[in-house]
């Protein structure tokens, strides 16, 4: 049986008393630490000060936007941040990730599919710092571009580059699988631990925010190539 001390830390943002407690119940029930925040204007200085391992957030909140939380956390926050919505259109989905969330789950999903979602990420972080302690070379050089995967840092022209952690997961995952075409499938399984659902556009967001950051041309790109009816392909050697 798990001590408190060894278990997750969840982070609910969510000024809906009713549901919070619902899904805190369910999360907690399942070997999570849950704590709930339910005042939004306190909500950037908990998770700065706590750093849970994922934050959930209510993007329609009252006195503060969830996307604005969102997006000022990501400066000292590095953990998993899934964003809860009642609108589930392709804007909000964009817009989350744009501000740096993991994943975007309607507010209709089941509190089973959202406890699925935060163990597939933490799944994927304890893989990821596994893969870490394999590799022999964690930096990466591709001409002016530079990625390094211990200090979870990216270079262009040795200026660094703003990625977010979903987006630097993504960067690495293609980078060191260079010249290797990266079906969607593969990179669903690599990253986030579950099968490729052929409807969520989550990576083709992310690779089109990545492109332009490094230094990539977005309308005829020339490092990240997509494969058409196959993926992405990430190119060495830049032509």
């Amino acid at each position: 049986m798990s001590h408190s001390d060894s278990k997750k830390k969840i982070l609910l943002i969510d000024d809906n008393v009713d549901s919070a407690a619902s899904l805190q119940q369910y999360l907690s029930g399942n070997d999570y630490e849950v704590s709930v925040q339910a005042d939004s204007t306190m909500a950037l200085a908990r998770i700065q000060e706590e750093q849970p391992d994922i934050v959930i957030i209510e993007m329609d909140l009252k006195a503060e936007s969830g996307l604005t939380i969102c997006k000022l956390s990501r400066k000292d926050f590095h953990g998993g941040i899934f964003l809860l919505s009642h609108r589930v259109d392709e804007l909000d989905q964009v817009l989350g990730l744009d501000m740096g969330a993991d994943d975007f789950l309607s507010r209709a999903a089941s509190p089973r599919l959202i406890l699925a979602k935060c163990n597939a990420y933490l799944r994927r972080q304890l893989r990821s710092l596994d893969d870490d302690k394999k590799l022999p070379d964690d930096r990466l050089a591709f001409g002016p571009l530079v990625i390094d995967n211990s200090m979870r840092e990216a270079w262009l022209n040795r200026k660094s580059i703003d990625l977010t952690s979903a987006e630097f997961d993504l960067l690495w995952l293609l980078a060191s699988h260079a010249g290797e075409v990266l079906s969607r499938e593969d990179i669903f399984s690599k990253l986030r631990g579950i099968e490729y659902d052929g409807q969520d556009r989550s990576v083709d967001v992310r690779v089109s925010r990545i492109r332009p950051k490094i230094g990539d041309d977005p309308v005829h790109p020339r490092r990240i190539k997509t494969v058409r009816s196959k993926g992405y392909l990430f190119v060495g050697e830049a032509k």
